[in-house]
């Protein structure tokens, strides 16, 4: 699977009148720095004299010179037009503070090319007041973005690039936010890709936005972290959860656990602690919960029913079919009954149609089956050496197990389940669908090697193996996070006689 975003490159469209508002800036730039020598009571003075320009870690974007704005041999244009204001025709005020700035230089921005253009009232304006309803939007940010129209490069530290961003997409600087966004893709780790995500779908910014959320379907449940699971909201993670390319590891129980955590930290955000007593924690508060509310289940409960949406997208018929996991599931009763009632009936009644009918298994992929009723289940390959493993749960009878040797990964149907002597497939010739998916995550969790196979029926007699996967010839880096989807038996309107 290939990175799901490219670069793109913004091209300005030049305006009617641009070559004359650029001679036009170039000769005030020019006749400003010539009177350079006059006295300091002469000069326009402002409050911009007080920002000074943060350094730090950041992206530079070097913007090709032009016209409007004058050489830096010929001195520091904006030191002289922009932090003195000198020859300024029109003051911006916003954020308590004032900039004396000039409308040929503001006019680089599509923003205030449209507000000194036309019949607004700001045309003729001297002084125009700026409301900033974007709570992202700071007096920093602001003034960067200003200067940068009077100069060729901006620096933007990592940790300010949501507030440009921001000014950036309110200013319409394309250039800025191609800067931001240069800098978003290089920086995307556990600390930044809930504040990326949320500015990214605020400003329209859609490969950083799929970047993202593929960085959280890759370690949500990969890598354990509180604060992460602090800023994940309800739509987010309803959108996580819901998604056939999430990395499961082990089995579904484990995404309501992860669940159950997420909510825990969302309803009481101040909880610190460590790592191993979050969840002790969370059984504990919730079972305080059940008592006061009278046994009721708490998804029903006032403070509950805002986690419906994403508790639905749990896929519960995978968690009942483990013993302890229905117990868990039971004891929580964090779940309506109502939500389980029907699931259980569904899984004794497919328990009957592989029993009864002797059915085989899926003859056909149906992705939309897989992608949204398929078993989902994964782990980890810690180092390069010889390994398998099988996962809980009743399987209707399939008893797969999964190998890895030799750089290749191996399904393998056993005869006999060794491991418990109820799930033994009596059938010679089983079929199931599934997709297999792994990924190698740097540090910062982005994937350095990812491949997939395609949705397709596997069809396996006793003892029989078949190779998945070869990574015989690629450079990998340990762990690999290998995750599965499995569909046993197909989803039927009716069952056959």
């Amino acid at each position: 699977m290939g990175a799901l975003s490219s670069r793109m490159s913004w091209n300005r469209v030049e305006e009617p009148g641009a070559p004359e508002r650029e001679e036009e800036a170039e000769e005030v730039a020019v006749a400003a720095i010539e009177e350079g020598e006059e006295s300091e009571e002469a000069r326009p003075t402002t409050s911009q004299g007080r920002h000074k320009r943060k350094t730090g870690p950041g992206r530079q974007l070097t913007k090709a010179p032009c016209g409007k704005r004058a050489k830096d041999s010929l001195g520091s244009v904006y030191e002289t037009l922009f932090l003195r204001g000198e020859g300024s025709d029109v003051q911006i005020r916003a954020l308590g503070e004032e900039w004396n700035l000039h409308k040929v230089n503001l006019c680089q921005s599509g923003y205030f090319a449209s507000m000194f253009s036309g019949a607004w009232r700001e045309t003729t304006m001297t002084t125009v007041e700026l409301q900033m309803p974007d709570e992202n939007i700071d007096c920093e940010a602001l003034h960067e973005a200003l200067g940068s129209l009077y100069r060729d490069s901006v620096l933007i530290p990592r940790g300010r690039v949501v507030p440009m961003l921001a000014t950036a997409s309110m200013l319409q600087l394309d250039e800025l936010i191609e800067q931001c966004r240069e800098i978003m893709k290089d920086t995307v780790n556990v600390q930044t890709v809930c504040s990326y995500y949320y500015s990214a779908e605020c400003y329209g910014l859609q490969d950083i936005r799929a970047m993202c959320l593929q960085w959280l379907l890759d370690n949500l449940m990969t890598r354990h972290n509180e604060e992460l699971l602090r800023e994940v909201s309800l739509d987010l993670m309803k959108e996580v959860i819901a998604s056939s390319e999430l990395f499961v590891m082990e089995v579904e129980m484990d995404v309501y656990t992860t669940l159950k955590k997420w909510m825990f930290l969302q309803l009481q955000p101040t909880w610190r602690g460590p790592h191993r007593d979050l969840l002790p924690d969370a059984d504990s508060w919730f079972a305080g919960s059940r008592q006061e509310s009278e046994g009721t289940a708490f998804l029903e409960t006032e403070q509950g029913r805002a986690f419906v949406p994403v508790f639905q997208q749990l896929r519960l018929a995978c968690i009942i079919s483990d013993l302890p996991s229905a117990r868990i599931i039971d004891q929580d009763a964090l779940i309506p009954a109502t939500w389980l009632s029907p699931v259980y009936k569904e899984q004794w009644l497919a328990l009957l149609r592989a029993e009864q009918t002797r059915e085989l298994g899926p003859t056909d992929v149906c992705v939309s089956d897989l992608q949204r009723t398929s078993m989902r289940c994964g782990g980890r390959l810690y180092r390069d050496e010889q390994c398998s493993w099988r996962w809980a749960g009743f399987n209707f009878g399939w008893d797969l197990a999964v190998y890895y040797a030799n750089r290749r990964i191996i399904f393998k149907h056993s005869a006999l389940n060794k491991s418990g002597g109820l799930a033994v497939s009596l059938l010679g010739q089983r079929k199931v669908a599934f997709r297999l998916r792994l990924a190698s995550l740097d540090r910062a969790g982005r994937a350095i090697l990812r491949r997939e196979t395609e949705y397709q029926v596997l069809s396996l007699g006793k003892d029989e193996e078949l190779e998945v996967v070869n990574l015989e010839n690629e450079h990998v880096v340990f762990p690999i996070y290998v995750t599965c989807s499995f569909l046993y038996l197909p989803r039927e309107g009716r069952f056959p006689e």
